[in-house]
């Protein structure tokens, strides 16, 4: 077997990993383009400048796209170990292509809010897919430096919405020249590039449905899938299992709704009703989300003793979603709002500092990634994850708290930032593929990494709640707005510190078969 795996892996390894790095490029392009277009996006369509009901809408939005790739994660993690990882990564780049390029004619927040949720679905399962589909044909000792490019591909295209940004403003009034010169109306035209050209930005997002056609054309399958397949292990997959996903998705529905609004007529939400019903949604996520690998396990049971195998693989699911939880919740609760803390702080959109801001965080990711994966190669994966809180900590307070205008101090305060916050994103594709066996390792990591996004959900509503008060810890008082916010959110890297022990060391060993 391990000879066959070796000559199928051996076969298309370049163009498995271009297509990946596209994919993952384009994957941040996309999720990135809502940290600068979104306020704008927001208060064009409510019609208000009221920063409390933008900054609500904001985090609602930001909350759905999480729970959407938490969703997208399982589901087409679950799709690659049926049908295949090429197959079902060409379904996940197309749908958060044409998802995310039609949010740009919403006419509503509510309408917006629903389009990411499913461009999210593509988002979180490419991630899962390509993961598996690297690791899978490279061979074990390229597995570090494969990783850092796993993440470092998302920033780049994170980096690239910035300088998609930057673009449009320099080329404004010719773009409108351009659709004038195509017939287009006035009041079209104006649709579509008032408010920062937001529409535009996100049309743009289309593009990379291109990709699919590349992958299916080119891209070789999985050798290890492939020998799986030939074992009949894949067919023990149920479409019925599905079931429990979808009912899995009302729990962190029913979170955002305990957050995002006062209740219902004669109802209030207190805050000890919305945290007992955070614990309850969170479970109804686990228990929907992890229901198909568990009965797919359950089916692969031959006898008695073997039953019980799919516990500690659910173990191993839960703690996944926990470290990655921790990184996600940090990004998403702090970094992630420094692009539209830098347009608060200007108050002029024509010094581009949100485009500016972005292109900073998206530079430290790309060197931070890398740098994560190979230390955690060289120094084992538990220190490295918690050096790495220490120093996300540390950098958050930096940013957030030494920064009271928009300035170089700002711009290299959020390269410091984006640097250590994103750095898990090249440590997690190095430890969470270790976690997992062939057979289902991409719906396994695909929970692993995306449930972790329901967490980060939570985090995004708490910062838009967190903006409109006063935070008082002891005597240390800080004032409503993002900067405090963020900072409350960035101590979730405290957890992560102590998590991490309760974690293998999977250094040193090769990929699970």
């Amino acid at each position: 077997m391990e000879s066959e795996i070796k000559r199928l892996a051996g076969k298309g390894k370049g163009l498995a990993l271009a297509a990946a790095l596209l994919g993952w490029m384009f994957d941040g392009m996309e999720m990135g383009v809502f940290s600068m277009v979104g306020r704008p996006a927001v208060k064009d369509l409510l019609h208000t400048t009221d920063e409390s009901e933008i900054g609500l809408w904001f985090g609602v939005i930001t909350a759905g796209f999480l729970v959407g790739a938490a969703t997208g994660g399982v589901l087409f993690g679950w799709l690659g170990d049926r049908i295949g990882r090429v197959r079902a990564m060409t379904l996940s780049v197309l749908t958060y292509s044409l998802f995310t390029g039609a949010g740009g004619l919403a006419a509503e927040a509510w309408q917006l809010g629903a389009l990411r949720f499913v461009a999210a679905l593509g988002m979180g399962g490419e991630w899962s897919l390509g993961v598996a589909l690297v690791m899978e044909i490279w061979p074990n000792r390229s597995r570090a430096f494969m990783a850092g490019l796993i993440g470092a591909a998302g920033n780049v295209g994170y980096m690239l919405v910035g300088v998609i940004g930057l673009t449009f403003v320099a080329i404004q009034q010719a773009l409108r020249d351009a659709l004038a010169a195509l017939g287009l109306a006035q009041e079209t035209i104006q649709w579509l590039t008032a408010n920062e050209g937001w529409r535009i930005v996100m049309m743009v997002c289309i593009v990379p449905a291109l990709l699919t056609f590349f992958i299916r054309l080119f891209v070789p399958e999985s050798g290890r899938w492939q020998v799986e397949k030939a074992r009949g292990t894949t067919s023990g997959w149920a479409t019925r299992d599905l079931l429990g996903v979808v009912l899995g998705v009302l729990g962190p529905a029913a979170i955002i709704f305990l957050w995002a609004s006062d209740g219902p007529p004669g109802v209030q939400f207190t805050l000890p009703l919305r945290i007992g019903g955070t614990l309850l949604g969170l479970a109804v996520a686990a228990v929907g989300y992890t229901f198909p690998l568990v009965r797919y396990l359950q089916r692969q049971s031959t006898n008695g003793p073997e039953a019980e195998r799919w516990q500690p693989v659910l173990g191993r699911m839960l703690l996944a979603a926990c470290l990655s939880g921790v990184a996600l919740l940090g990004t998403w609760g702090s970094t992630q709002w420094a692009p539209a803390w830098a347009d608060k702080l200007t108050g002029d959109p024509s010094r581009n500092a949100k485009e500016w801001t972005q292109i900073a965080l998206a530079i430290g990711a790309v060197i931070g990634t890398i740098a994560a994966a190979l230390v955690g190669d060289w120094w084992g994966r538990r220190k490295t994850y918690a050096l790495l809180c220490i120093a996300s900590l540390v950098s958050v307070l930096l940013l957030f708290q030494t920064n009271d205008h928009y300035g170089p101090a700002f711009v290299v305060s959020a390269v410091l930032a984006g640097g250590f916050t994103a750095s898990f994103y090249g440590w997690l594709p190095l430890y969470l593929p270790e976690l997992f066996a062939t057979r289902f390792r991409a719906t396994g990591q695909g929970f692993g990494y995306n449930f972790g996004r329901i967490l980060a959900a939570v985090g995004a509503l708490q910062t838009g709640v967190l903006f409109k008060v006063d935070i008082h810890l002891g005597s240390l008082s800080l004032p409503a707005g993002h900067a405090s916010a963020c900072t409350i959110m960035g101590l979730i890297y405290v957890v992560g510190v102590f998590l991490i022990w309760l974690a293998p060391e999977t250094r040193g060993k090769p990929l699970p078969e």
